[in-house]
Order: C-alpha cells, then structure tokens, then sequence
C-alpha cells in the first residue's frame, strides 16, 4: 500500500467575525475531526488539518508547500466543509485512488472539485497558485496528463458546507454545532412552504442558477410540482482567462428593475424559488469573490436576516426575497444543485 496523506484545509474567521461566520466555522472544524479520523480508518497514512485565519495564500501554493514538507506518494485535499455526507466507502475510494500510482486522479467532481486524490503527488511540485481548489482537475488533466476520474453520481458527495444555509439543509443527518439561538428561524419557515409547494402538483417550482441536468431529471421523478429552471454559469469559478465575464438572465432583469425586485419577478413566474445568489452577485460584481460583499453579509442573506446584511445591494436583495409574494429561499450552489434532495426531501 503506497504511504497516502490526506491535507484538510480549514480557514478560520478573521476575529472581527459574527456569530453566524462562527457557528459555520465551528461546524466545519466538526467535520474536519470527523474527516480526519475517518481518513485514518480509511488507510491513510497520515492526515492533517491545516487550519489558519484569511490570508492571500493561492490554494496551488498551499497544496505545493505540503507536498515539499512532506513528500507522500499519494494525496488527497479537501476543504473542511467538504462531503459532510461521505461514508467510510466513500473516503476509502479516495484512499485508494491515491495510492494507486501516478497519474491517476479521483475528484467528488471533476467541475468543481471539493475533494481531490492524487496519485503520483510529487508532480504537484509544478501546480502553479491555483485560486481555488476547484481548478484542480483541470490542470491535472490538461497540464499534468493524469487520467482524472469522478464520483458525481455519488450526489451527496457534491454536498458541502459553504455557509450557515447548508447547515440548515443537513439539519439532524450530521451531528455537527447547533446554530445561534433565532438566526435559523426565518428560513426554516420559508424552506418549508418551498417543500410544501414542490410538492404540490398544481404549483410551480423556479430552480435558478448552477443547477445541473443530474439535478433536474431527480427534480422531474421526485418532485410532483411542475419545475421552471434557469440554468446558469455553471463553471464560472474555473473559468479560464480571458474568457467572458459572468452574465445572468436573472441579474439583468434585477440590473434593470433593483435587486428590491427579486420577489416580485419570481412572482410572476412560478410559486417558489430557490435561488443561487452567487450568480447574481457574479453577474453584478464580477466572478472574483473578493470583490462581493463579505461573508457575513452573504450568510445573514441566505438566512434572509435583511437586518444583518451591510452591503447595501445584497439587503436589497435579501428584503426583496423575505418580503415577496412567494416563498423565495437564497443560497449558493448546493441549494440548486446536491442539496435539492434535502431542501426538498419530507422527512427529516
């Protein structure tokens, strides 16, 4: 068995940060202690969780200097919000990809990757300062030549914890921090008259943003409402230079008539909504999360606590969502996307 590490990436809050940013940071250092002592049942040889405030380290730069401590034969990297849903067969197939020999490579998704094994990790010595993790199988397979392979299907493995909504959509699966007292109120009222109305079948869904036709075909055999998607910058995190900026359907007509709006032009079509805010923002601010508005103000808006967003548009937004004539629910990609299933799902 070829020695495989596993690096857990897990950024903490800066210190000026709210409750909500520290109970999700709470959350996913939960889950990276899960991760880690699963990895290690799983075979892997060693595993450490690198955790550390923001800072400007590129994600290549970071998975490069482990490699150079370190020089295991195999890797695998995730983030610490990474498959809160994996079983002990899921991370073993990671485990033993990793240690399957160079050039082989197994990623939850090759698209948009939030846990990758490597195998033949000393070719990461050449990874350039990829931003984000999600560019990896991309240059892996592009660059390095490696076969690149993925467990898609596996939809729960899509599933991660990106903010305080994704905790909410797990509720009682994983043992993980309870929220701060109130915060998940408002949105738990209105995911349940989303589910109410996805499974009305005289009513009409709306799905708007990185959704995908995995996605859709379960929205059509287990959902009896009628579905309206609109698909849209699937991809735009991994998108290569020079390529066209984001640009969204939705965010125009929000560009047009004030992201107030929102409520009243879902209205129009459909009975619900779930909505990837990530787009909007992209198609208003450009694809580079640095220049969006700040964490907190993103989590209070997909917990649509209005009150708590500063950044004066993304309020506007949010109050618009709260206040409309539909139930209207904001997230990021997992709402459209794996977390379907548990936003949509009547049980527990």
């Amino acid at each position: 068995m070829t020695d495989v590490a596993v690096l857990i990436l897990h950024p903490q809050p800066a210190g000026r940060a709210g409750e909500i940013e520290r109970w999700v940071a709470a959350a996913r250092a939960a889950l990276a202690e899960r991760h880690r002592v699963g990895f290690l049942a799983a075979g892997a040889t060693d595993v450490t969780v690198a955790a550390g405030p923001p800072d400007e380290i590129a994600f290549g730069r970071r998975v490069r200097s482990f490699v150079e401590r370190h020089r295991p034969a195999g890797l695998v990297v995730l983030g610490s919000g990474a498959m809160p849903l994996a079983t002990a067969a899921d991370r073993r197939a990671f485990v033993a990809a990793a240690a399957s020999g160079a050039g082989v490579a197994l990623a939850n998704n090759r698209y948009s990757a939030d846990a990758i094994a490597i195998g033949g990790a000393a070719r990461l010595a050449e990874l350039p300062d990829l931003a984000t993790d999600n560019a990896l199988p991309r240059w892996l397979e592009e660059v390095a030549g490696f076969a690149v392979t993925d467990l898609r299907h596996r939809w729960r493995l899509g599933f991660d914890i990106d903010g305080p909504l994704d905790l909410v959509l797990l509720g009682r699966r994983v043992r993980l921090p309870s929220p701060p007292a109130g915060v998940v109120d408002r949105v738990t009222e209105r995911l349940t008259a989303v589910r109410a109305a996805a499974h009305d079948r005289t009513a009409e869904l709306i799905v708007a943003g990185r959704t995908s036709a995995l996605a859709l075909a379960w929205l059509e055999r287990a959902i009896p409402a009628r579905t309206r998607a609109l698909v849209e910058e699937r991809g735009f995190r991994t998108a290569p230079e020079g390529q066209r900026p984001p640009r969204s359907v939705l965010g125009a007509l929000l560009g047009r008539d004030g992201p107030g709006q929102i409520g009243s032009i879902l209205g129009e079509l459909g009975d619900a909504a779930l909505v990837d805010t990530r787009v909007l923002l992209a198609h208003a601010l450009g694809g580079s999360e640095a220049n969006w508005p700040v964490p907190g103000d993103r989590y209070a808006s997909d917990l649509l606590l209005h009150e708590r967003v500063d950044d004066a548009w993304l309020r506007e937004l949010t109050r618009g969502a709260a206040d409309g004539p539909i139930p209207i629910v904001l997230g990021g990609h997992s709402l459209v996307g794996p977390g379907l299933r548990l936003a949509l799902a009547e049980g527990p």
